[in-house]
């Protein structure tokens, strides 16, 4: 078999995974899930694509399934229906110890996907006045004067999806020798606004440092109505844009939080290549990300096949440009995502595993390494 991908249609054998239960475990096909047009986009470049459909209770199955294989790319949340990833992580590190090449790996979800990444990458030109609490005691002491000096504040937990722990914070009233009262709003869908004392909702928040977690601060960005811009990358390059008008952390309508009104607008996806977000583009590609690994000590062959860094508007410059802050980076379940993500998602991690020198001979398996 003669052409570019010959050695890769012979050899390069990558799984696909999921959360699921077993009965989905049973049944899924390249063709039934959501991913499908990723297996078409492998199975177009030669490779053989499989499902691996993931839950704690089987992760000894699944284990086993990984390591006949040269590569997994993985789509799971930090946090799903009660479920967290601490079982999945450390398969996935000891699949990967012994030759299996993971994306992204959880160390680098660690690094760039955990909501710490906000604070240590703030002096970069996506960032803004953010600061980190590692204990209780230091939020308890730190956040109410600056709650107080700076205006609103958005609050979130070091890992978390789907606004899990992602709170927006203003004073109602001012500290007078009691706990002052304090408007807060959940992000997460349906979510209604609660007055509380400040005191209270800072109990509240304690859980969050539970196993090593902290909490971020950033201060609340007044143009959250003009939307969301999802920036989507493959590796290193911008693939495609995604903006949407979002609701979170915007109070309910008088029609309540159930009600249409109040539902997030669809997200529109771009190309690379819309004229719209042509600074962003640059930015991204040409300074952003290379900081941004230089920091995190990420090199080439490490970054995520897929990633999303979502960024809102903050205050327009003295020339009326926009400027552009990061918000969160999604590293372990990126979708949906732009038309063209599959073709780039399939390319890159053939070549990854191509790189890797981990892609099983014609003559045999894939020796572990």
């Amino acid at each position: 078999m003669n052409g570019p991908h010959s050695d890769l249609r012979e050899t390069a054998r990558l799984a696909i995974l999921w959360h699921g239960d077993h009965r989905a475990r049973r049944d899924a096909t390249p063709q039934n899930n959501r991913l499908n047009r990723v297996f078409e986009a492998l199975a177009a470049l030669g490779a053989h694509a499989e499902p691996a459909v993931y839950a704690d209770d089987f992760v000894r199955e699944v284990r086993d399934q990984l390591l006949q294989v040269d590569g997994v790319l993985v789509w799971v949340n930090p946090i799903s229906e009660g479920q967290n990833r601490i079982a999945l992580d450390a398969m996935l590190r000891e699949v990967a110890s012994k030759g299996v090449w993971v994306s992204a790996h959880p160390d680098v979800i660690l690094k760039m996907g955990a909501k710490q990444v906000l604070y240590r990458t703030k002096h970069l030109g996506w960032g803004t006045d953010t600061h980190l609490y590692r204990t209780a005691e230091a939020f308890r002491e730190q956040f109410p004067p600056r709650l107080q000096s700076s205006g609103p504040r958005v609050l979130k937990q070091n890992r978390g999806n789907g606004g899990q722990g992602v709170w927006k914070v203003e004073l109602v009233s001012q500290f007078a020798g009691e706990d002052p009262v304090a408007r807060v709003l959940h992000a997460p869908r349906g979510s209604m606004l609660e007055e509380v004392p400040l005191g209270e909702f800072m109990s509240r928040c304690e859980e969050y440092f539970a196993a090593e977690g902290c909490i971020v601060d950033q201060p609340f960005q007044p143009r959250l109505p003009d939307g969301m811009i999802r920036c989507y990358m493959g590796a290193d390059k911008v693939i495609g844009f995604g903006h949407q008008l979002i609701k979170a952390l915007i109070p309910p309508p008088p029609e309540g939080p159930g009600s249409e009104a109040a539902q997030p607008g669809p997200r529109i996806m771009h190309p690379a290549s819309a004229p719209t977000f042509q600074a962003l583009r640059t930015k991204m590609e040409s300074e952003w990300t290379p900081q941004m690994m230089q920091l995190l000590g990420i090199d080439a062959e490490s970054l995520p096949i897929i990633w999303d860094a979502d960024f809102l508007y903050g205050p327009r410059t003295a020339s009326g440009e926009d400027i552009y802050v990061l918000c969160e980076i999604n590293v372990s379940s990126v979708f949906p995502f732009p038309e063209q993500a599959p073709s780039e998602i399939a390319r890159l991690a053939l070549a990854r595993v191509r790189s890797s020198g981990k892609t099983r001979t014609a003559c045999g398996p894939r020796v572990l390494q």
